[in-house]
């Protein structure tokens, strides 16, 4: 079964966290590929992207983990750019997961998730919630390493 990461990840947060699953579904038997795409803005001051680099192919995996920063409350906008312009071909067991700075998950990554999971729901992606790991918060690398199990255990019981 091939897994895939679709992660954007501006400061390398998300990234971090998509690493440390991979590594967890590599050990766990699966295969895994991260695939990151960034996305140019108009000047330093805006936050809307003008256009995406290296945008990634949803339809090569057998299950798809999306993971996404939380910014201003809200889902980036470079990701709703990737979901507008890509198609999603195929029907795969998809899974997300969101970083965002502040140390609770009501201060804007639940309203995130939501938005994610909607934004997902409207292109006929079925998806589920891996959780949200909250960076400023103490207990960061148990979060990651539950949002990682979590996937293992969802994973593997996909394929039993």
């Amino acid at each position: 079964m091939k897994i895939g990461i679709i992660v954007y990840s501006k400061t390398g947060n998300t990234l971090q966290a998509a690493e440390q699953i991979a590594a967890r579904l590599t050990k766990a038997g699966e295969q895994v590929e991260i695939q990151r795409f960034t996305a140019e803005e108009e000047s330093a001051q805006s936050s809307r992207p003008v256009r995406l680099h290296k945008t990634p192919n949803p339809n090569l995996y057998d299950v798809l983990i999306i993971g996404s920063p939380v910014k201003a409350f809200s889902l980036d906008p470079a990701i709703t750019m990737y979901l507008q312009q890509v198609e999603f071909t195929k029907q795969v067991p998809t899974f997300c997961f969101l970083t965002q700075y502040f140390k609770k998950p009501w201060m804007g990554g639940n309203h995130t998730l939501k938005q994610l999971l909607s934004q997902l729901s409207a292109k006929g992606v079925a998806a589920q919630s891996l959780g949200i790991v909250n960076w400023s918060n103490a207990k960061r690398e148990a979060q990651i390493d539950a949002i990682a199990e979590q996937s293992v255990n969802m994973i593997q019981g996909i394929t039993k």
